[in-house]
This record gives structure tokens, sequence and C-alpha cells, in this order.
């Protein structure tokens, strides 16, 4: 009875259930030749019926891996390729150091090159990563890493050509692995702020290194001998003010979480 009013028929003006679940034979001929594509409403109530409700708050397929492609990408600043030229300076300055026995004049100059370009890419990359918000969790790590890297290597090179006392490189070494372990162990109660004495340790250690560096000889010989005496004392001077630091913030955060303690208990 294809098109035939239904009050023709005696039924009501209401379209029946079949007729509103399922297109008729011509709505369905019409949408073909429109192009368009019918599915039954019996397949998509199947697939709904399929579905897993807990695929509803799980994210789309793929995306987890886009978000990490998408950090890995941004390991790759301005301010990391910096710190990551600084350690392939390390190699590079070991190997002009001590090219030809490491008292050739010209190889000194080549390596007092390589040492300054990571002390100024040192000065750079952080001042880059805070201000243009390029912060990394590869930067927090190799950052230091790449400073201790290039000073002991040039220390101990300094040392091993008996251009520096060994006492001399065991002061700063030990005074910096020794501070950098002690902020891991205060880092549950806060961060040790870098102070202005411990930027002025680095520019100085950096000139005097520099200075041993270079086949100096007369008054400069004798400058970089006070430049260095210059940069043992402040490394000495901040490195306690380090632990004094490092002992008060140890101690306010036992009394907060002490506190925090006795006011959850009450």
């Amino acid at each position: 009875m294809t098109g035939v009013p239904a009050s023709a028929a005696g039924g009501s003006s209401q379209a029946s259930p079949a007729s509103q679940t399922s297109p008729g034979p011509q709505a369905s001929q019409a949408a073909q030749a429109a192009g368009a594509v019918v599915v039954p409403s019996e397949v998509t109530a199947d697939a709904a019926a399929t579905a897993d409700p807990e695929d509803a708050g799980r994210p789309p397929r793929g995306a987890k891996l886009a978000a990490a492609a998408v950090n890995q990408a941004s390991v790759w600043n301005i301010a990391n390729l910096l710190t990551m030229l600084r350690l392939i300076l390390v190699p590079g300055f070991v190997a002009l150091m001590l090219a030809d026995g490491g008292y050739d004049p010209a190889w000194r100059a080549f390596a007092w090159a390589a040492f300054a370009i990571a002390m100024i890419t040192d000065l750079f990359d952080g001042h880059i990563a805070r201000t243009y918000n390029l912060v990394t969790d590869f930067g927090k790590i190799a950052d230091p890493i790449a400073d201790k890297a290039i000073m002991g290597a040039a220390l101990i090179c300094l040392s091993s050509l008996g251009d520096l006392p060994w006492w001399v490189t065991i002061v700063i070494l030990g005074r910096e692995l020794g501070i950098t372990l002690l902020r891991f162990l205060v880092i549950r109660y806060g961060v040790i702020p870098a102070s202005r004495g411990g930027k002025l340790k680095t520019l100085t250690q950096g000139v005097a290194v520099g200075m041993y560096v270079l086949a100096l000889t007369g008054w400069l010989a004798t400058l970089r001998w006070w430049v260095m005496a210059a940069a043992v004392v402040l490394t000495v001077v901040t490195g306690l003010d380090y632990v004094r630091q490092a002992v008060v913030l140890r101690r306010q955060g036992i009394a907060e979480r002490k506190a925090a303690l006795e006011e959850t208990q009450a």
C-alpha cells in the first residue's frame, strides 16, 4: 500500500514505529540518487550496543604517541643545543689541550678558544631557557653536567701537565661535586637558589682557568696566579654558604612538616 495516505487506509495520522526507524524504499532510492550512503538503523543500533562504554573516557588511539612526539621535539630548542655543544666541546678541548705534549702555545690557544666558547654558552643557555620558556627535563640534567665536565676537564689537564697544583683541582672539583650532592639531599625540603657569590665564583673560575690554559709568561703569569687564588677563596666561601643554606632549609622543612602533622592530628 505504498503511497496510500494513512487516513485513507483508516489508520492514524501518526507514522508507525517501523516507518520512523527505517527509511522507505522511495526515500532510500532518492538518497542513493543524490549520492548519499544510507545506513540502516539496525546497523547503527548494533554498533552502539556493541561499543565498549569504557572507551568513552579514553583518549583517541595514537594520542599518547603524538603527545610524546611533541615533548620529544621540544627538547631540540636553542638552549639545549647550546648545552649539547658544550658537551661536545669537552673531548675536543682535551684533545687540543694535550696535543703535541700539551706545551705547544698554538695548540693551547686553540684549546683556550674551545674553553671560551663553552663558558660563553654556559652564560646564555640558562638565560635563554628561562626567558623564552624553554626549560626541559633534559636541560635541567644536562646543563650542570656540561658545566662540571668542561671545568673538570680543564683543571685535570692543567694539573696533569704540572701547570696547576693538584690541591687546587681537588678543592674546586670537591666543592662542585659536594654542593651538587647536597642539593639533591635537601631537594625534598626546597631548592637552594644560585647566589650572587656563586655566580661571581663561576666567572672568576672561568677567567682563572682560561688564563692558565694560555701559555702566558711574565706579569700575566703572575696575575693569573692571583686570579686563581681569588677563585679558590670564592669557591670555599660560597661552598660554606651553600651548606648553611641547606641546613636552614632542612630545619624549616622539618618544622613545617611537623606543624602540618600536628594540625592534621588535631
